[in-house]
Order: structure tokens, then C-alpha cells, then sequence
């Protein structure tokens, strides 16, 4: 491998660092450099360069895996060979003409190096200050490791085009697509074709997508496929399992927020890679509450008495914007408030980031009619009150754009829409705006919950196509991708390395916001558990949550009936009695 290209996925790299100079050979190095008679341990040598070498997309041969082990050739060569005879280094090789092979750690070596650094982080967080180390899968030390380092800007050289001909994609239609489309083929350089790409508006994109994934005809080789959806196709043998290709493709998922890395696993396995992430937050004028010397509310009440100060119809000020439009719009709100009010539409553990893992969807329990539930309904029909006119055919776009106009005090929106707060020429809030978590029922604890896409492979894909697919789905969720996205305005990515770099922190006051939430653990992938039978749930409560905020039904009713009529299409999908 010549230094600065690595020619398995056509990624500037750089120079090869000294060992001295590795990240985890540090932790190991004042140990043999301070204590008197020690010796370096080639074992310990030899695994820490192969991880090390896979967390940095670098490839590893015998002869400098030898060198790095500070040991014999003999010595070293033997402990090699006894690792790939145990299954823990696997030989990759070097391409179709080449008969030799790049080292790199299987996937049993990986996970058994993840249980040993999950260890250390329960030692370190007790260290810390946590009572225990039972805690340390909810806390996270964040990406300070990249703090320091800027990522450089994304560069065509950095995926190989001649394995990436005619890919066809089918996306959500918005505007991160819209730039992904965009960035794709200006950097294929007329390889491929902006009409490889199939941008599809969200229920067209749902209906599409099973069609997609079911009909090899359909030719797609890359499916965005909204994050509550992937239970529903994982579970139908629709999306390829990624488990096999994802150890040697160049995407490090220890970059990635535990909880968002965890939407595109099902049943245990890795289905997707998260391409974007939004969050639901709550945004408000800083200049109106300042003037009125109103305190930023953190409850459900204190939302309600900030909106009745600020609501004044007579000059078109009201006093909280919301979606509260028929259907998916309204649904999803109402999992929103129910998941702060700590509820959620089934019952589930969400104490782990992984809980789909032991999920069992045939003992599904609902918890639509519930007293969180009711708590929700209750507060959206008392949103109505001071919400602007015509707020029951607010999308998220109308929502926007009255807060934008300044016409409301404050406004629920998703991050990825509120970055047009500050970019926008036409914004009349723009630097007046404050980001706030999501206010909670009165002793709950704060959660905002995640959405976004993930990009996944039809099963129906040829094996050795799938991997080259994943190279480009990787390149597309790089850092350096995001890092692009993120300074074009769309505030939050979801890996580490991206939200500690200077330069994007610096891009939107949305991008540290949403860091300091991940790291207090106050971000949730459960409000819209990805089930498979979550379509039919949203489709119900679209209909029955707006009949009880704007038609008059009674809430106990609306929730009673919600449950009833999915616990019926439950039934219809599974085959029970």
C-alpha cells in the first residue's frame, strides 16, 4: 500500500503513523516505557494494531503486522498464524489480480475487543463519578477524541467509480437528498446520472418502497427507508443483512451515536446505515420572551402559560405553532407528547439502546389508552387554544414557515427543517431564536425523539454486488459527506466525529445544542418503535387523535378506539384469534 491511498477503497488516508503515535497503542506505551524489566507484549501489539487499522480504514499486511508486534519474525509470525487458525484475523484480499491478502480482525476478534473497552469505560466512568458501571451504555464521553481535528472536505478521489457504475437509488424527496443527489454525481463526473436518482414525497416513498424491495425488476440497489419502517421489512426477508460486509467496508459504526447506530438493527442484525438524523425540539423567540420576562418553559404547563402571555391574535402573534394536520402529521405529534409524558405507543424497555434485539413482536402490547396517553391528548387540545388559525392542516412546512414569518411565540419543529431559521434571507427570526429540549409532563424526564432515513440493500442484490453498494452507501454517510451537509444547513449529523468538528459547530448554534443532548442521553429512538406492524398504528391514530383535538370526540373514547382497532389489524396481519 503506497502512503496516502488505499487502494482497496480508493481513500486518501495519509502517511503511515509511527506506532507511537497509534491512539490505542498509547494506552499501553507508559506501561513499558516507566516500569523497569517490562517487556512489550506482541499479543497485546498484534491486536491492538489490527483494531486500530480497521477503526482508521487502513489496510494491514503480514509484513507490517510483524514489525508493529515489536517482536521476532518468528515469534510474531506464529501468534499470527494461530490467530487466523482461531477465526480472530481474517485475510482480505488485495483485489481480483492479486494473490495476497490484507489483514484484518473477524468479526468475533472486534466483538470480543468491544466487551473488553466496554470494561474499561465502566472503570473509567466509576472513576468519573458514576455510582456504578452499570450505567455506562447511557453514558457516552462523547467525540472528544476528534476534538481537535478538523475533517477535510469531501473529495471525489475518496470512492472508487469504476465499481459504482449505473447504482440506482430511490430517497426520500427533501432537501438533504436533493443535495446528496447533487454532490453524487458532480463527483462521478458524468459517471452516472442525476436520473439514477428516485426522489419519492413520504407516503409515495413507503408504497414505492415495497414495491422496490419485493420486485428485482425494479432494479434499485440502494432503498432509503424511514427509521419506523425497517422492522416492518427487515421482518418480510425484504433488506439484505449487512453483518457480512459491514467488518471490511470503510464505515467505523463507533463513530455513530449508540442510539442512532441501533434504528437500523433488527432481530440482532444491521439492516441500515443511518444516512441523517433529525430531532424534535422545541424553538422560541428569544426577543419576545425577553421582553415579556417570561423563563423558557420545561413542562407541559409552563408551555401553555408562556403560550397564553405571547398569544395576542389581535397583531397576528400566536402563541405556539405545532403539526396538527389529519393523518401521519398528527399521528406522529401525538407519539411525540406521549413519549414526553414518559409513554410510548407499546409497551417497551427503553433502558437500552438495542432493546429491538430481545423485542419479541408477537407478545405486542399496546399502550395507546393509557393515563400518558391521556396526559398527550389532553395538552395538544389545549395547544389549540393558542396555536394560529388553520393549525389542523399544519405540515411541518406550514408550521415552519408561520414561525419563520414571526407570527408565532414559539414552535415544535424538526432540526433539519429549523436550520431555515437562520439561513433563510426571508427568516424574520433569524439570531432571535432560542433551541430548547422538548418540554415534559411534570416529572418526567426530558427525551426528543430521533428521526431520519436509513439506506439499505434490497435482499434480492447479488452477494458480491453488495458489497460494492455498501462502499457507496459509506462514502455518502463519511464524515466528510456530512460535514458538507452539515455547513450547506442541515444541522445535525449523526456521527461523533462530525459534531466535534470546529468548523461545523460553528455552522449552527443547532449543531452543539443537539451534542449536549446525546451526551445527557436525552435523545430517543422508541417514540416511533420500529415494529412491523407500525404503519397500521400511525394510520389509526392519525385518524382517531384528530378526531379528538379538533372534532370533539371524547379523548377517553378517541384512545379507547385507537387500541381496539389496532389490536384488530394486529390480529389481521399475524393470523391470531
Amino acid at each position: 500500500m503506497k502512503d496516502g491511498h488505499d487502494a482497496k477503497f480508493g481513500k486518501a488516508v495519509g502517511p503511515r503513523t509511527q506506532p507511537s503515535d497509534r491512539v490505542l497503542r498509547k494506552i499501553r506505551q507508559p506501561f513499558d516505557d516507566s516500569i523497569p524489566g517490562a517487556k512489550s507484549d506482541p499479543y497485546w501489539n498484534i491486536v491492538l494494531e489490527l483494531v486500530d487499522s480497521h477503526i482508521q480504514q487502513r489496510s494491514v499486511d503480514l509484513s507490517t503486522l510483524v514489525e508493529l508486534s515489536q517482536a521476532s519474525w518468528g515469534t510474531a509470525n506464529r501468534l499470527i498464524t494461530k490467530l487466523i487458525e482461531d477465526g480472530l484475523i481474517a485475510r482480505v484480499p488485495r483485489g481480483p489480480k492479486h494473490k495476497t491478502s490484507f489483514l484484518a480482525p473477524s468479526a468475533d476478534l472486534l466483538t470480543h475487543f468491544i466487551d473488553y473497552a466496554a470494561q474499561v469505560k465502566s472503570q473509567l466512568a466509576k472513576t468519573f463519578g458514576l455510582r456504578s458501571g452499570s450505567e455506562t451504555e447511557e453514558y457516552y464521553f462523547g467525540g472528544s477524541y476528534f476534538a481537535a481535528h478538523i475533517i477535510s472536505p469531501v473529495q471525489g478521489t475518496d470512492i472508487s467509480s469504476s465499481a459504482l457504475r449505473n447504482l440506482r437509488f430511490l430517497l426520500h424527496d427533501d432537501n438533504y437528498f436533493a443535495s446528496m443527489r447533487n454532490m453524487w454525481s458532480d463527483f462521478r463526473n458524468d459517471i452516472g446520472r442525476k436520473s439514477s436518482f428516485d426522489l419519492r414525497h413520504l407516503p409515495e416513498l413507503y408504497a414505492q418502497a415495497e414495491v422496490a424491495l419485493s420486485d428485482p425488476k425494479t432494479a434499485y440497489d440502494v432503498v432509503a427507508v424511514n427509521m419506523p419502517w425497517l422492522g416492518r421489512f427487515a421482518d418480510a426477508g425484504l433488506l439484505a443483512s449487512l453483518d457480512d460486509v459491514l467488518p471490511q467496508a470503510p464505515i467505523n459504526p463507533l463513530d455513530f451515536h449508540p442510539s442512532v447506530w441501533s434504528t437500523g438493527r433488527w432481530n440482532g442484525q444491521q439492516y441500515g446505515i443511518p444516512i441523517y438524523c433529525t430531532v424534535e425540539i422545541l424553538t422560541a423567540r428569544r426577543d419576545l420572551f425577553e421582553t415579556a420576562g417570561l423563563t423558557y418553559p420545561r413542562t407541559f404547563n409552563e408551555t401553555i402559560a408562556a403560550a397564553r402571555a405571547l398569544h395576542k391574535p389581535d397583531r397576528e402573534q400566536y402563541g405556539i405553532s405545532w403539526n396538527g394536520a389529519r393523518g401521519v402529521t398528527i399521528a406522529h405529534a401525538f407519539m411525540f407528547f406521549l413519549a414526553s409524558s414518559q409513554g410510548s405507543v407499546i409497551d417497551i424497555p427503553r433502558k437500552t439502546e438495542n432493546w429491538l434485539d430481545s423485542f419479541d413482536p408477537r407478545n405486542l402490547k399496546l399502550r395507546i389508552n393509557s393515563e400518558e396517553g391521556l396526559a398527550a391528548l389532553e395538552y395538544m387540545r389545549q395547544l389549540v387554544e393558542v396555536s394560529p388559525p388553520g393549525v389542523e392542516t399544519f405540515d411541518a412546512d406550514r408550521n415552519l414557515n408561520c414561525f419563520m414569518s414571526g407570527n408565532a411565540a414559539m414552535s415544535y419543529a424538526w432540526t433539519m427543517r429549523a436550520a431555515r431559521l437562520e439561513h433563510e434571507l426571508s427568516s424574520k427570526v433569524k439570531r432571535r431564536v432560542a433551541y430548547l429540549p422538548p418540554p415534559v409532563l411534570k416529572g418526567r424526564q426530558v427525551t426528543a425523539p430521533v428521526g431520519g432515513f436509513l439506506l439499505t440493500i434490497p435482499t434480492y442484490v447479488a452477494p458480491e454486488r453488495k458489497r460494492e453498494i455498501l462502499n457507496a452507501i459509506a462514502w455518502m454517510a463519511s464524515p466528510e459527506a456530512m460535514k458538507a451537509h452539515v455547513r450547506n444547513g442541515f444541522p445535525v449529523a449523526p456521527r461523533f466525529s462530525v459534531c466535534a468538528d470546529p468548523e461545523a459547530l460553528a455552522s449552527s448554534p443547532v449543531v452543539s445544542f443537539i451534542d449536549r443532548m446525546a451526551r445527557r442521553n436525552e435523545l430517543n429512538t422508541w417514540s416511533r418503535p420500529p415494529v412491523p406492524e407500525y404503519v397500521e398504528i400511525e394510520r389509526i391514530l392519525g385518524a382517531e387523535i384528530y378526531a379528538a383535538v379538533f372534532e370533539g370526540k371524547a379523548p377517553k373514547r378517541a384512545l379507547a378506539d385507537a387500541e381496539t382497532a389496532a389490536y384488530r389489524c394486529i390480529r389481521e396481519r399475524t393470523g391470531a384469534i
